[in-house]
Formats: C-alpha cells, structure tokens, sequence
C-alpha cells in the first residue's frame, strides 16, 4: 500500500515539475513573437514584385520617367533608386508575380523594354 502511495506521489510530482518548467519557454517564445511584431512594424515594407522601367547612370532620364509614368498612372508606386554607379526606375507594390505580370501586360505599350523585378515593397494599407 505505501509503496503504491509513493509511486502514486512520485508521477504526480514529475507531472507538476513538467508544468511548470514549459512555462519559462512560452514567456521566450511570447517575447519573440512580440519584438517579430515591432520589427514588422517599424519596417513596413515586404517582400514582392515590381516593375523596372529604366536602367542607366542619367538621373534626369530617370526622374523624367518617372513624371511622365506618374502622370499616366498616378494610383501606382515610382521609385527611384541609386546602385553605384546606376540608377533604376521601378514601379508598383505587388505581392504576387501574377499582380507584377498583369501590370506589365497593362503598361507594356509604353514601355516595351519593362520586366519583373523582385524587390522590398510596401506594406498595403488597411
């Protein structure tokens, strides 16, 4: 009889400590997820797709284009961005590939020479 109490006692105490040593883990695992939330929030943008209408080292060109794009589609991004020692001219925030394609099939009487880029864009507003 006591050595069925004693074993009775013993599970018991191994089910409690297991209790109670998972909890530290979830409180890493809920701080964690909470600083993924304000990096997200802080970064605002994801990945996705855009399309490059310009490539080369003429910043002008490329701020014209970019009017001239804007005036034509005014609800779409423009964006004009410097890698040493070029510039490009990327338009749009799409998250799928469909999206970016279905744009350029839009806009590709225009720009001929247009393509799919994969590139950081912006979070959609709710």
């Amino acid at each position: 009889m006591y050595k069925l109490l004693f074993l009775t006692l013993l599970f018991l105490s191994q089910i409690i400590f297991a209790q109670t040593s998972i909890a530290p883990q979830d409180s890493v695992a809920n701080r964690l997820v909470e600083k993924h939330k304000k990096l997200n929030a802080v970064r605002q943008s994801m990945p996705g797709y855009r399309v490059q209408l310009y490539f080369g080292n003429d910043r002008n060109h490329a701020n014209e284009m970019r009017t001239e794009f804007l005036h034509e589609y005014p609800k779409a991004g423009a964006y004009v961005l410097y890698h040493q020692p070029n510039f490009k001219l990327r338009v749009g925030d799409f998250k799928t590939r469909l999206e970016a394609v279905k744009f350029l099939k839009e806009i590709q009487i225009d720009y001929n020479t247009a393509f799919i880029v994969q590139d950081d864009v912006k979070l959609p507003e709710e």
